[in-house]
């Protein structure tokens, strides 16, 4: 659905260069959903304009649903459905007439494009909303008519750029259930940007990190905190000196990637948590030392991009 060999862009500003993405190579699958990951000033953004022929790369190559997005802007356009960071609908429109006008738009039928609304407005709880204006609309509501808009020409792939940004949790949760049903329903390949790693943890088949501009992983998210991050075994004891003794038990265990240790509190980073706990307790009591406190933490996506960069994304997208 998505092929890149080398995409690049620069913009200048003044006599300057910046290089806002840089040689990125991407497969995306049909059917997929990817997560692309990073901070503000990424690439992420930038990334998707160009797939979505917003944009025209400087360099290197890409097709979007088997068409090249330079030479085929209009077979690209007519095979994506794009949902911005901003509302994409007209505020003193009303819902059903800007949706069916949006069908106009991709030269459906008038009454095949109101039959395809109706679905959507049936889809996504919009029903009870279609002669209201869409400057009365919720937050919520809001981007599930974006949704809708993105959608009514049935396109096989779907860009959401950020989607859920400043909703509550509640409203991000039912946004969520509508687009994974409608995925489901229609199987449709989303690429989804996202500050919420929750959310891309959750949802996304597939993680994809860049920073600053040039892709620094690709694969499930699960296996990326395994192989990148790992657990954190927090382990204390009595006293500094039996816990530096079980700082070197730790690590000499073969799954243990790291051990750091402040006062009598030991940190162990571990790709096999379940397995490396029971261990070390074991051995910490075989040599005599009393474990006072012992705890394991799953690993995040952030602590994913803090192992890959030595920042936090969570800091890096607020800054």
């Amino acid at each position: 659905m998505i092929h890149t060999e080398g995409l690049t862009k620069r913009f200048k500003q003044g006599k300057n260069t910046v290089d806002a993405v840089v040689d990125v190579d991407l497969e995306v699958a049909e059917g997929e959903l990817v997560a692309l990951l990073g901070p503000n000033g990424a690439g992420k953004s930038t990334t998707l304009r160009m797939l979505t022929t917003l944009l025209a790369p400087t360099s290197g190559q890409a097709s979007v649903a088997g068409f090249d997005v330079t030479t085929d802007r209009d077979e690209v356009r007519r095979r994506i459905g794009y949902v911005g960071q901003g509302s994409g609908a007209g505020h003193n429109q009303r819902v059903r007439d800007e949706l069916v006008t949006q069908g106009l738009c991709y030269d459906m039928a008038k009454a095949a494009s109101a039959a395809r609304v109706d679905e959507l407005l049936d889809a996504l709880d919009l029903a009870d909303l279609a002669t209201r204006k869409v400057s009365t609309l919720s937050g919520g509501q809001r981007r599930r008519l974006d949704i809708a808009l993105g959608l009514v020409h049935r396109p096989p792939l779907l860009f959401l750029d950020e989607p859920t940004t400043g909703m509550d949790p509640q409203s991000r949760a039912n946004l969520w259930e509508h687009i994974l049903r409608l995925r489901a329903q229609m199987g449709t390949t989303i690429v989804l940007t996202t500050h919420y790693l929750e959310e891309a943890d959750a949802m996304a088949e597939r993680v994809i990190v860049i920073d600053r501009g040039t892709v620094i992983a690709d694969d499930t998210a699960s296996a990326l905190k395994s192989e990148l991050a790992g657990d954190l075994l927090t382990i204390g004891f009595d006293d500094p000196v039996a816990a530096a003794r079980a700082a070197d038990l730790a690590a000499s265990l073969v799954t243990v990637r790291d051990v750091t240790m402040t006062g009598a509190v030991i940190r162990v980073r571990t790709s096999e948590g379940d397995a490396a706990l029971p261990g070390l307790l074991r051995a910490a009591e075989g040599s005599g030392l009393r474990v006072a406190t012992a705890d394991i933490a799953r690993p995040t996506l952030d602590d994913v991009f803090l192992g890959l960069t030595g920042r936090s994304l969570r800091e890096t997208a607020a800054a």
